[in-house]
């Protein structure tokens, strides 16, 4: 094959469109500091993510950093959290001068197990960090009854889970807060950006400080923040997306079931539980190879890069495992996540991509 097919591709408006969006920027010469396209980005969100309140954030990683610096957290204090994720997530937490507590997962479905959170909980443990990993929900009636009990935070990673609903409400509505992320390479994309979406409507001052260096007024800074805002191109790149949001997820849909069925077929090749009372925004394609598989993940992985098709081991190594930890959570009992790290394959996955291609990408897994 000599087309290169990525694991995504962005999903853009047409060229035309967007240029037509962008054009009153040069009458106004307003590209940043919460312009008009800021605003209004901001309220389309909050309403087509069904959250309480939002605020756009410059990328997901900054949004993350930015919540939990919000909280106001004690040096070295403790997070509970899983390594079966993107660095972000623990990068958040240690620029934090926090402390990651890497809690196993489920096999069933990649999320955090529940079940083992409470055995973890110390004197210093002020908040949980779970993930919704590939779109899997987590269980998260579980973990608030465990929040409530010993009085912690949940901010949940929801890079992953644009659009989801659970039980007919946003996901992003669920625990203290939940952080999208809007770069290039997820199903919604504002070219760079992020969201925190919350319910507590102090935070969003809060966040707007450590947004904007913590200016007030043209004489008054009352924090000491960062620069974490989005500007008004991202804005509008983000308001052409959402208007084709339903088309996306239309033609997503399709190669997940063609996949899908086609997956069912193999032997020795499996997919995570889908969670009930839930939708799927249908992003990310995993699959997991198990040992009585014709091949390993690894053969998997570099039989279809010789063929110009560029899957993911997302993610391997893990967060936990990575270099720059220097073996430091090298004797943390994370079994599960060890595990799934070695068996797990992100097939491409994106708007644009055809059937026959698919196709081709099964028959060269069954070789």
């Amino acid at each position: 094959m000599d087309k290169k097919i990525l694991v995504t591709k962005s999903s853009m408006p047409s060229y035309e469109e967007y240029i037509e969006a962008i054009k009153p920027l040069w009458e106004t010469h307003w590209l940043t500091n919460m312009g008009v396209y800021h605003a209004e980005l901001e309220k389309q969100l909050k309403d087509y993510l069904d959250v309480p309140d939002l605020s756009l954030m410059v990328n997901g990683h900054m949004a993350l950093e930015m919540t939990i610096q919000m909280m106001g957290f004690p040096e070295g204090a403790e997070i509970i959290t899983t390594p079966f994720t993107f660095i972000s997530t623990t990068h958040a937490i240690v620029r934090n001068r926090l402390k990651p507590i890497f809690c196993d997962i489920k096999l069933s479905d990649g999320t955090i197990d529940e079940s083992k959170i409470e055995e973890l909980i110390t004197e210093k443990t002020v908040a949980i960090i779970p993930v919704h990993v590939y779109g899997n929900v987590c269980n998260v009636e579980e973990i608030q009854r465990i929040a409530d009990k010993y009085d912690l935070k949940v901010i949940y990673d929801a890079a992953h889970a644009f659009g989801i609903q659970y039980r007919g409400r946003g996901i992003g509505s669920y625990g203290d807060a939940s952080i999208f992320s809007f770069h290039a390479t997820k199903v919604f994309n504002t070219i760079e950006g992020g969201a925190v979406s919350f319910s507590n409507h102090k935070y969003y001052k809060k966040l707007y400080n450590l947004k904007n260096f913590g200016i007030q007024n043209e004489e008054l800074v009352n924090a000491v923040g960062a620069n974490a805002k989005m500007n008004e191109f991202c804005a509008i790149m983000g308001l052409c997306n959402l208007k084709h949001m339903t088309k996306v997820f239309k033609n997503r849909q399709k190669l997940y079931e063609f996949y899908r069925e086609e997956i069912g077929k193999i032997q020795g090749i499996r997919l995570f539980e889908e969670k009930a009372y839930t939708t799927k925004n249908f992003a990310y394609f995993p699959i997991i190879i198990q040992e009585d598989c014709c091949k390993t993940r690894d053969e998997i992985y570099d039989v279809l890069k010789e063929n110009n098709i560029h899957a993911r081991k997302y993610f391997y190594p893990l967060t936990a495992d990575q270099a720059c930890f220097r073996n430091q959570y090298k004797n943390v009992n994370i079994h599960n996540a060890r595990k799934l790290s070695k068996q797990i394959l992100v097939l491409p996955m994106y708007e644009g991509l055809e059937i026959e291609q698919i196709k081709n990408i099964m028959n060269i897994i069954r070789g």
